[in-house]
């Protein structure tokens, strides 16, 4: 069922090309062929929706690249492997963090453990364009959906009402992808459909108005997506909406300088009320091959070993979790790449790790691993977690060793009951009775029962802190929490970061990422983040 969403990426490969760079915003994508023509197959335009859903899923046009420039990519100037999406966006979120770091030596990544990257590294640049990307797609479309378009091409009722729900998903991908863009970048272009095209480079926009556009769009598009639970899974629907204006308004402090818990908590408690996802009753199965058939998914990137593959995304988060004495083949895989560990930090969160009655600590593999990291390049000091798993609840491999089937759960509905308890602590309104609750019922499945029960008492934003660290661990929510608490650079401190052994802070100017030097060239009307100028 997952797959239905790809089985026209090959078609949509023909409305969009690959893009090396993102500087002019408002240019139309390369084709070869025009709306003229692709458009009058009713057929296109399902077809157009799934690359952008598969945007955030594949590296380019033909699968996964078998060496560096050979797989008609989308994103140039990185291995294709390294351009994946989620895999930006997880690097990005985890490795600078107490929750993860990585034994490899490839350019640009032991910046990214340390905290001491700069203006050219690879994958920071790579992540600023898989956001316009997806950003310059999502307007194609929408520019070729309108109604005028679509009267032109004598489009049928049917049509236009289907298309209807199509430009409200493209338009939920546009708002995810900007809000990567804020809450990475900061002040960024804010183009949208309305721009015309071969315009000169677009004006750098302030967090604020980009915040105050996405939360417009998501709202508008609320009763036009399908109900939370019923659109096709791997889709967005309203649930899906209302868990990413949750994520606005909980960090809006951050982006715009003005809290907005209240609307955190209402956004939570409306996916909480609408009944149509459950905790699953088993942690470990979020996680699997399987996981779509997971009650507590909100919104995932699908990922299939045969039909979706590329070096990114799960396949990467499989993968690299796995080495030392660890059977890949017990994880579906057929090799560990010795790569991903956990920082002590995070260990200590867990009680009696691995075995102790905190379940969700058994996705850790102790064996030939030290707790203690002295050196980031090797994969034996740190514990490995290896957490996502190509293989199904029943223990079978996935459908191909070299390319996972587990989705990425980018939202789901612990985060949800943890975000509303955040946002009662912070004076948004609801009630300290309901955010316990909600704190505990995630508990009780770590623990099997009520005995990780906390009281009022316990129920602080510290603990709400820490919590998040045990649920979510390398889910990609780590650098946004840990900037929200102000944190992640001049008062947390854990093992190597800024580059020292025991640790130290940082500048706090690196709680945002700096602009690409590229795009800075390319566009004067651009200003880099400060701290970083030459």
């Amino acid at each position: 069922m997952k797959t239905r969403i790809f089985t026209a990426v090959a078609a949509a490969a023909l409305i969009l090309a690959g893009a090396a760079a993102c500087t002019d915003l408002t240019t139309e994508p390369k084709s070869d062929v025009t709306g003229a023509n692709i458009f009058n197959d009713p057929s296109s335009y399902r077809a157009f929706l799934a690359k952008l859903y598969a945007g955030l899923a594949v590296t380019g046009q033909e699968g996964p690249a078998a060496s560096p420039g050979t797989g008609n990519q989308d994103i140039e100037g990185i291995d294709e492997g390294f351009s994946q999406y989620v895999r930006l966006l997880w690097q990005m979120q985890e490795l600078p963090t107490d929750e993860a770091v990585i034994a490899w030596g490839d350019d640009g990544v032991q910046e990214l453990n340390t905290q001491r990257w700069g203006t050219s590294n690879q994958f920071l640049g790579s992540m600023y364009y898989r956001v316009f990307f997806q950003v310059m797609q999502a307007n194609e479309f929408l520019r070729e959906t309108t109604d005028a378009k679509l009267s032109e091409r004598n489009a049928s009722e049917q049509l236009k009402e289907t298309v209807a729900g199509f430009r409200a998903e493209a338009r939920f991908l546009r708002a995810l992808s900007y809000w990567h863009g804020i809450d990475l970048f900061g002040d960024i272009p804010l183009v949208t459909e309305a721009d015309p095209l071969g315009s000169t480079p677009p004006e750098q926009a302030s967090r604020t108005e980009i915040f105050d556009f996405v939360v417009g769009e998501l709202n508008a598009i609320l009763v036009e997506l399908p109900a939370p639970g019923q659109g096709q899974y791997g889709r967005a629907d309203r649930g899906a909406a209302q868990m990413l204006l949750a994520k606005l308004y909980l960090n809006s402090e951050v982006y715009t300088g003005v809290p907005r818990y209240a609307e955190a908590r209402a956004a939570a408690e409306a996916v909480i009320a609408s009944g149509a996802y459950q905790l699953d009753d088993d942690y470990q199965h979020i996680f699997l091959a399987d996981n779509h058939t997971s009650p507590e998914l909100i919104f995932a990137v699908t990922q299939d070993g045969r039909n979706t593959q590329s070096y990114g995304g799960t396949t990467f988060l499989t993968h690299a979790s796995v080495g030392g004495s660890m059977s890949s083949a017990a994880f579906g895989l057929d090799g560990g790449w010795w790569g991903l560990r956990v920082r002590p930090e995070i260990v200590a969160l867990y009680p009696g790790v691995p075995n102790g009655p905190d379940r969700r600590a058994r996705v850790f593999f102790t064996e030939g691993q030290t707790v203690e990291i002295s050196s980031l390049t090797n994969f034996n000091e740190g514990i490995a977690a290896p957490k996502y798993r190509n293989v199904t609840s029943t223990g079978q491999p996935g459908s191909s060793p070299g390319f996972a089937d587990t989705d990425y759960p980018m939202f789901r509905l612990a985060d949800a009951y943890l975000m509303y308890a955040e946002a009662v602590l912070r004076g948004g309104g609801g009630t300290r009775p309901q955010a316990l609750e909600y704190v505990n019922l995630v508990r009780r499945r770590a623990y099997g029962n009520n005995t990780g029960d906390i009281t009022d008492a316990q129920l602080t934003l510290d603990f709400l802190l820490d919590e998040r660290a045990r649920e979510l661990l390398w889910e990609g929510h780590r650098r946004t929490d840990l900037v929200r608490f102000d944190l992640f650079t001049d008062k947390g401190i854990w093992v190597f970061k800024g580059g020292a052994p025991a640790g130290t802070t940082t500048e706090p100017h690196l709680d945002l990422y700096p602009l690409p030097e590229s795009e800075l060239t390319a566009n004067p009307k651009l200003t880099q983040n400060e701290g970083y100028e030459p």
